[in-house]
């Protein structure tokens, strides 16, 4: 199962009071004071782990809490601090407020993110001692932490996003050339939601993502494309994946590229790569219409396998051009 998208609570621990106290020793009638400062409430962080592929990876839990600070102690002794909460997501996640606005993006490894700061401990009366008050009984209490409910989405940190229409053979093509397994069936909309693979070509890797199949008007919220079309935002490379054998290929990528461009613009400025898939059942008039418009294609065919090498070489080419990154 497949989540995106989730709302969380989280609350820092409130901070521990300071106390009032005062030495108590022999032969020292008259002790001065030596209450300690409360302990610091504990914080709630939000980190991004590469183990995690989706928000379900956390869990069923809601509600985050940390913990309260100790109220200070005697000997002028600060109290314990509480204990911070991390709360492990996906690395991709976007954190927005109750308003919708943007607080932090995640898309690091290892990043951390203070979502909840805990609440300072209060001041012993040791704090307020002066040479005019050397008895000093105020002492204040700790401050109260945080609390917020927080807005979670996942866009997918994929190298290469495919993207293509119903039964043109996306997830077949994802089997052949990288290492996930997603459904394969003779009907529409096998794939409900998004796969990630790694592809291997010679000693080098990428990941993919195999985005569920678009249809026309999917950026204006029709059919079931238009929910994961966010998660090629981020891809390096797009491969636009084209039933060859369909009566209206060039239709069919013309159309795609349309409703890319209307969900983001930006989409339409990233390197890409088209398959013409199903070359074994005869793509040769689907040729002739991409070469009449000048776009390159690569033959492809799922079934056999034929072709997939060179789209795997392709794509990797496509993803590192010009890159210092080193080949995963």
């Amino acid at each position: 199962m497949f989540l995106d998208e989730k709302s969380i609570e989280v609350a820092s621990g409130k901070g521990g009071g300071g106390i009032c106290s005062f030495r108590r020793e022999k032969h020292v009638p008259l002790g001065g004071p030596d209450g300690g400062d409360g302990g610091k409430g504990g914080s709630v962080y939000l980190r991004a782990n590469e183990q995690y592929t989706t928000l379900l990876d956390m869990g069923n839990a809601y509600r985050y809490v940390a913990e309260a600070g100790a109220p200070g102690e005697t000997a002028n002794r600060t109290g314990r601090g509480g204990k911070d909460v991390y709360v492990n997501v996906p690395r991709g996640t976007v954190v927005r407020d109750g308003e919708g606005r943007i607080l932090t993006d995640l898309t690091e490894a290892g990043s951390v993110w203070l979502a909840a700061q805990g609440g300072a401990g209060g001041l012993g009366n040791t704090r307020f001692a002066t040479a005019a008050n050397r008895a000093p009984k105020q002492r204040t209490s700790g401050k109260p932490g945080e609390k917020r409910i927080l807005s979670l989405e996942l866009k997918l940190m994929a190298d290469v996003g495919l993207v293509g229409f119903p039964n043109a053979g996306k997830s077949s093509l994802v089997r052949k050339i990288s290492s996930a397994k997603p459904k394969v069936a003779d009907y529409p909309f096998t794939t409900l939601e998004p796969v990630l693979g790694i592809v291997q070509s010679k000693n080098r890797s990428f990941v993919v993502a195999d985005i569920p199949g678009l249809i026309e008007g999917a950026s204006e919220g029709r059919g079931l494309g238009h929910r994961f079309l966010k998660h090629i935002e981020r891809t390096r490379a797009l491969l636009f994946v084209i039933d060859g054998f369909e009566e209206k290929a060039w239709k069919s990528y013309c159309t795609l590229k349309k409703e890319l461009e209307a969900f983001h613009p930006k989409l339409l400025e990233k390197k890409f790569v088209v398959a013409l898939n199903k070359s074994d059942l005869g793509i040769l008039k689907a040729k002739k219409e991409f070469a009449k418009h000048k776009q390159e294609i690569i033959e492809t065919c799922a079934l056999s396998g034929e072709g997939c090498a060179d789209l795997a070489k392709a794509l990797g080419e496509l993803v590192y051009a010009n890159e210092k990154k080193e080949w995963r």
